[in-house]
């Protein structure tokens, strides 16, 4: 059998303090974060901002996996973004002088964030609608949340492939 620590999250069995039905999203976050600090343990730094074959760098994606779980979390609870998140939208993929750990730790502080928000949802609201950006896009608790998972998933992906096209290359 393998070790606890080599399965995947959903394999190990619930997450203390979130609801069931929660469970894949906690599951899959906790994966994400697992894996981006896998993949960008001594990244060089050199690389942070590059698009090989013109594809989102790597800084991008953990600017984005961070924003959009914020962004996403906001909505499930039903509020507007602030100001301070359409300016972290903003920045998003532009080029600042920041470290791959600098940007790790920001995706794992959202991932704890979004944990105990989970942990603070009430599986009762989960079917409650939400509007969705500026264009009041119809969805609810439950599709926001799921998505926020999904999405962090893909770019997790995304990030993967990117890292080892730039480490082979380098």
């Amino acid at each position: 059998m393998a070790d606890e620590n080599q399965r995947e999250f959903w394999q190990r069995g619930q997450v203390e303090n979130i609801p069931g039905l929660l469970q894949p999203v906690a599951h899959a976050l906790l994966q994400a974060r697992q894996e981006v600090g896998e993949m960008m343990t001594g990244f060089p730094p050199a690389l942070l901002w590059e698009k090989p074959a013109g594809v989102a760098s790597p800084a991008f994606h953990l600017q984005h996996l961070t924003g959009v779980l914020d962004r996403l979390f906001t909505y499930a609870r039903g509020e507007s973004l602030r100001e301070e998140q359409f300016n972290y939208l903003r920045l998003e993929g532009m080029p600042a002088d920041v470290s791959p750990v600098t940007l790790v730790d920001t995706f794992y502080l959202q991932v704890d964030k979004a944990l105990e928000k989970l942990g603070n949802t009430d599986a009762r609201l989960l079917e409650e609608p939400r509007l969705v950006g500026r264009a009041q896009i119809p969805s609810n608790v439950l599709g926001l949340l799921f998505h926020a998972a999904e999405h962090t998933m893909r770019h997790v992906g995304q990030l993967s492939v990117t890292v080892r096209v730039l480490k082979s290359a380098s």
